[in-house]
């Protein structure tokens, strides 16, 4: 048997980006003959707040709906491995045990490549920085981090956290909300706070964050920010890293309403997240629209030291704010507040709920891939609200102009002549006259994805506005969104994941191109970059349209854009409206190809894991860089189904690999496989 050794780490290689193509622009809406602004889908600055996405769903995310549809950036869950216990509860991932990237959303690599993708896609990457403590609860982390004193972690010693005498309070726990010295010294909910007055504390910190901005994040949400001392988070922030980009990270804060600290206090160490803009928010789709004129002076922080939200993960379980059970009040509010001229929006996208502790979609804890249904409210997708992220850009910074309020529930506004938005909060149609401000011409209506037309003649429209919505049309032109859908599951499009054995060289990737514009349009500059996470077998997440049938190779490109296309056939698909895995390998047509499934039982050490390489190239042709890697999902068992050729003989042996990459290949002669022209083989077998 041929025996190709590597040295560490050529067996596999690191993962880079997964998803990265864009949408064509096939299908722009031709708008008035004025000269048009800069491309609305060009990234602005609203945040699409995608909270408990793994990395993996917000990379396709980035890829296929943040990038295409001019979202600026991405805000994402805490990346540090955290508390994982039996009810798997989505606070968890706020009781961090250590700083390692491989946690509850997926592993490193996927990090790394979930960062790539984004800014593939013209997306920053913002993260939830989990920085004031640790973990309340002793037990075992999502990477297998073990705790059983809490004050003891990877990352932090016991004289690494405030005590009862820097707390003047012998239990430690925060009781009195008035007491600054207990809010900043005391626990939260008994989580060990952290001394951030240290420097150690703040070195060990800033590390944590810089790892983080090394791989190419652009931001933090510093969580829970009112417990620490503006002092120390401008010592931690000073210690930062410039990003990729050789900006300074940007920094937004949370600063829960009270009596102590303010807000305003914050305006030194960065943004202040706006509770008081979601509140007023709130009252105004649940009483009168019309009170929102007054918004600058109801007590809103200013617009340049803040962040505005119309929900997130706290309020809306405690109900402080609006949810996505508040239905089309919910979304208009957020309509509203992309039109509005104020401080940076967010969009958030969650999970559907039935109680407040209630997990995300998860298997053994680990968050499952987001498909926009099954569980998941996917507001960012909705063609009001892609329509709206467009509106934003290309009004820019033009000030609100042209107020109208027609009733309590019906009012407009303009944004310079740039464009023009009506609303309407009531049960029933509107029809009113709007002074625009505006050139006549006619105009693609975003809120219905460009369906409809808005006419200015004389600088007046005539506007029906349906119950629960809006009509807005800006000066420019419109591109709809070909990815979007209702946010609760009614979907236009449906996850493809593509599995492709491919082996490459140093500096190689591997790319997905087809028919549809999900997948480029056959356009090898817009095709999705699969991930190399699962070395040889490059996979990524596509949402593509349903009931569709398209046509799709994959290429390699190396480092200096050189493509090669697989030598086979075009390959082809068909979606209904469940999602669908494409398993393939590299010059193997669909026609020519049947799938093995090998299983193999075999007991491992910590960090060591299973492949199979053999004789075929499908298989690795004997080379162990190439090898497959199996699953353990159902350990001892290690499973993986393979494509291979019909009708072919081949011989193949399993193998172990530990973390330092060395190889230990099983005992005994090579075993044998012969598949027919049929689908569905499976050998099994146990480690020799």
């Amino acid at each position: 048997m041929p025996l190709r050794h590597h040295p560490p780490g050529a067996l596999r290689r690191a993962a880079t980006a997964a998803a990265a193509g864009v949408l064509a622009f096939a299908g722009a809406l031709a708008l008035p003959s004025t000269p048009a602004r800069a491309d609305a889908t060009t990234s602005g600055d609203v945040i699409a707040n995608l909270w408990s996405y793994n990395w993996d769903s917000v990379a396709a995310e980035c890829t296929d709906v943040l990038g295409p549809n001019g979202y600026g950036a991405v805000w994402v869950a805490p990346p540090a491995e955290s508390l994982k216990q039996t009810n798997y509860y989505w606070w968890d991932v706020y009781q961090p045990y250590s700083y390692d990237l491989n946690g509850r959303f997926g592993t490193a690599a996927q990090f790394a490549s979930m960062v790539d993708a984004c800014h593939d896609a013209g997306v920053k990457v913002y993260t939830d920085a989990v920085i004031n403590h640790t973990a309340a609860q002793t037990g075992t982390g999502y990477h297998g981090t073990t705790i059983t004193n809490k004050y003891d972690t990877p990352d932090w010693d016991p004289d690494d956290y405030h005590t009862s005498a820097e707390c003047n309070d012998s239990d430690l726990i925060i009781d009195d909300w008035s007491n600054l010295s207990e809010i900043q010294n005391c626990e939260l909910l008994g989580l060990p706070d952290l001394e951030t007055e240290d420097d150690d504390v703040r070195s060990g910190i800033a590390a944590f964050l810089n790892k983080q901005i090394a791989l190419g994040v652009d931001g933090f949400r510093v969580d829970a920010a009112k417990h620490m001392p503006v002092t120390d988070l401008n010592a931690i922030r000073a210690k930062l890293d410039a990003t990729t980009s050789g900006a300074q990270p940007y920094v937004f804060q949370e600063v829960y309403p009270g009596s102590t600290p303010a807000a305003s206090d914050y305006y030194a160490s960065g943004d202040v997240l706006d509770f008081t803009y979601a509140s007023r928010v709130k009252s105004a789709f649940q009483g009168n629209v019309s009170e929102l004129e007054s918004l600058p002076s109801s007590g809103v922080l200013p617009p340049a030291n803040s962040v505005s939200f119309v929900t997130n993960h706290d309020t809306e379980r405690n109900g402080l704010h609006l949810s996505y059970k508040d239905g089309d009040t919910y979304r208009l509010a957020n309509v509203f507040q992309l039109a509005y001229k104020w401080s940076t929006p967010t969009v958030y996208s969650g999970f559907e709920f039935s109680s407040s502790d209630q997990a995300p979609p998860n298997s053994g804890g680990f968050v499952t891939d987001t498909n926009c249904s099954n569980g998941w409210y996917c507001l960012q997708r909705d063609t009001a609200i892609t329509g709206m992220v467009k509106w934003h850009n290309a009004v820019g910074s033009q000030a609100v102009a042209n107020w109208a309020t027609k009733s309590s529930s019906v009012i407009g506004f303009g944004r310079g002549s740039g464009g023009y938005i009506a609303l309407n909060n009531g049960s029933s149609a509107a029809t009113y006259t709007f002074a625009t401000g505006m050139a006549d011409g006619t105009y693609a209506n975003v809120i219905d994805n460009g369906a409809s037309t808005v006419t200015v003649s004389g600088g007046n429209a005539s506007l029906t506005i349906p119950a629960k919505s809006a009509v807005a049309f800006y000066d420019g032109e419109f591109t709809p969104c070909d990815t979007c859908q209702d946010p609760d599951g009614g979907t236009s499009t449906v996850t493809a994941t593509f599995n492709e054995y491919a082996s490459t060289t140093s500096g190689q990737d591997v790319y997905v191109v087809g028919s549809i514009a999900a997948l480029g349009g056959w356009d090898t500059s817009k095709g999705v970059k699969l991930s190399s996470s699962g070395y040889p077998v490059w996979s990524g997440a596509v949402s593509v349209p349903v009931n569709t049938s398209f046509e799709y190779k994959y290429v390699k490109k190396n480092a200096s854009g050189n493509v090669t296309w697989e030598s086979n056939a075009n390959r082809s698909a068909t979606t209904t409206t469940s999602a669908i895995a494409l398993n393939n390998s590299w010059n193997l047509a669909n026609a020519g190809a049947t799938d093995v499934t090998f299983n193999v039982t075999a007991t491992t050490d910590w960090g060591t894991n299973v492949y199979v390489v053999g004789s075929i190239p499908a298989l690795g042709s004997w080379n162990t860089a190439d090898a497959i890697p199996l699953s353990s999902a159902s350990y001892p068992t290690w499973s993986r189904s393979v494509i291979v050729p019909k009708n072919t003989a081949f011989e193949y042996k399993y193998l172990k690999e530990d973390g330092s990459g060395n190889v230990t290949w099983e005992s005994g002669s090579n075993r044998s496989y012969t598949t027919g022209s049929a689908s569905g083989y499976t050998t099994s077998g146990s480690w020799t």
